[in-house]
């Protein structure tokens, strides 16, 4: 900007330098024309006097190198010239001034020669006899002026381009000093032109508009952020190059990506050919799914890509994990093929045994025999309907009032109930430890308690042992129950918990268990935040702790 007022204030300093000098040059020529023509007249008009006085004499004894005196006759042919020899000399009687003069008196005349850089001037006066005197004088033209004062007029000139270019600089940087200190972030507080005023009330409203534009896109982006930062699913958003514009922190742990990867390639963040190829069919197909296995878990992948205009912009990645879900399901088959089967068994049995009585095929001192039976087998359902119902009840999460319990009582008042299976199993029953308080659904406590203590007595040898203790140790309070049973083999550990998983299955068949007694001991201690330890070897015995 200082350089263009710089070159315009010279351009301009030029201009009018050129043009004052154009106009000097030509008011002064016209001006000296003038006077050199009122010279010029007032001569004549003393030669005419002293030619008509004294004719040739006066004329011959006329000496001037300015100017010409020449006397025409009538007839127009010349009588005398100063300069030339009048017999040479053709008839003057057409030339205008001559012309003039006989109409007039007086007559007047300019003739240029050839190269346009001189001119004659004529001025003539008829004499009292008819003939004419003329006087003349040769000027130079403005053009040869002009080329005779070049030097002074180009000194004149640099002289003047110099001092233009010196106030031109001061000038520019004065005038640019107040704009170069506008402080444009706080437009109205300037004291500065009166005709940046506009200009300045003008960037004052779009700053507002730009402020409110920053803070809405802001909020928007926070917004955007603070949603795929609580997401469980991994988010990517990629441009037309696929350069990572937004990654989410889950998408971060699932591809193991850094904290820098925004701005870097995909491909740098993630080389596994599996995602190049989901990649390339949702740029050409608008979408594609695929579930994935990635360190053991297992997601499903949804690309969709990004249009605007009808020009792809980008791409989004979405990734959900679906193992769960994928468990969950299976779970649900799996559960509902072993209550089918559960269940079919000893209805087969039951059906069985009434057909036979119905059809009188039983001898009557049998009769009693399957009549017990039966009772078993509906009593074995009613048991099994009824662990389902728990399951379900927990399944839900149906919240259940919680009081303070006494777990020692608790135990106490359990084993007591089952010191008459564990005769019958040969199996003693010791319960040690002190009385410490849990707050809990007393129901669901009894559940734990109950199917582990069953659990150590059915699956213990003749002559076995079960210790319950209760304990309080490091803030938690512990219930352990140990048998010396026919223990848990490595492999099965993992599953014991499982609903209707079975170690032996036809020992479990005689002991007549339902296969959710553990199941239901893991989701009552799931209720109530408690932790499950198990610890068995085949042939020694198992030891679970239940710790509160």
């Amino acid at each position: 900007m200082t350089n263009k007022i710089f070159r315009s204030t010279v351009f301009v300093a030029a201009i009018v330098l050129l043009c004052s000098l154009s106009i000097i040059m030509g008011a002064l020529y016209d001006y000296f024309d003038d006077v050199q023509t009122a010279q010029l007249q007032d001569e004549l008009k003393l030669a005419a006097i002293g030619t008509e006085e004294s004719g040739l004499d006066f004329l011959q004894n006329v000496e001037s190198s300015r100017f010409r005196l020449t006397w025409v006759a009538p007839d127009g042919s010349v009588i005398y010239d100063t300069l030339a020899d009048a017999s040479g000399m053709e008839n003057h009687a057409d030339r205008e001034e001559i012309w003039e003069a006989h109409e007039t008196g007086f007559g007047e005349a300019i003739r240029k020669s050839d190269t346009l850089l001189e001119r004659t001037v004529y001025e003539a006066k008829r004499l009292n006899d008819g003939s004419v005197l003329r006087i003349s004088v040769s000027q130079k033209t403005l053009m040869i002026l002009v080329v005779g004062m070049l030097h002074p007029i180009c000194l004149v000139a640099l002289i003047a381009i110099i001092l233009s270019a010196i106030l031109a600089n001061r000038m520019s940087k004065k005038i640019m000093e107040p704009l170069n200190d506008l402080d444009l972030e706080h437009p109205l507080e300037n004291d500065t032109y009166e005709e940046l005023s506009p200009l300045l009330n003008r960037i004052h409203q779009q700053h507002r508009q730009i402020d409110s534009q920053l803070r809405t896109l802001q909020r928007k982006t926070d917004e955007f952020q603070q949603i795929t930062a609580n997401m469980r699913e991994g988010l990517v958003l990629l441009d037309s190059n696929r350069t990572v514009l937004s990654i989410n922190p889950a998408a971060k742990e699932l591809f193991g990506a850094e904290t820098d990867c925004v701005g870097k390639d995909f491909c740098a963040v993630d080389r596994r050919q599996d995602m190049e190829i989901l990649m390339e069919k949702a740029i050409r197909n608008g979408r594609c799914e695929a579930k994935i296995r990635r360190e053991g878990r297992e997601y499903q992948f949804v690309l969709s890509r990004i249009e605007s205009g009808q020009k792809t912009v980008g791409l989004v990645i979405l990734a959900i994990d679906v193992t769960e879900l994928n468990n969950a399901e299976r779970n649900r088959r799996e559960f509902t093929a072993n209550v089918s089967h559960e269940l079919k068994t000893p209805l087969q049995s039951i059906i069985g045994s009434a057909e036979l009585l119905e059809n009188g095929l039983v001898k009557p001192e049998d009769t009693a025999r399957f009549v017990g039976h039966i009772r078993k087998e509906a009593s074995r359902l009613v048991l099994l309907v009824q662990d389902i119902i728990r399951l379900s009840h927990l399944d839900e999460g149906v919240e259940v009032p919680r009081e303070d319990l006494d777990l020692m009582n608790i135990v106490q008042e359990l084993t007591s109930s089952l010191q008459i299976a564990a005769e019958q199993k040969n199996v003693r029953i010791c319960v040690t430890g002190e009385h410490c308080h849990i707050r809990g659904v007393r129901g669901l406590i009894c559940e734990i308690i109950h199917n582990l203590c069953d659990n150590a007595i059915k699956y213990n040898v003749n002559g076995g042992r079960v210790d319950v203790n209760v304990k309080q140790m490091d803030g938690h309070v512990c219930l352990r129950v140990s048998d010396t049973g026919i223990g848990i083999p490595p492999e099965h550990q993992s599953r014991v918990f499982e609903r209707f998983y079975r170690v032996d299955k036809s020992h479990s068949k005689q002991s007549g268990g339902t296969g959710l007694g553990l199941s239901i001991v893991k989701h009552a201690a799931q209720y109530h935040n408690a932790r499950l330890n198990l610890q068995s070897t085949p042939g020694v015995g198992t030891t679970i702790t239940v710790i509160f």
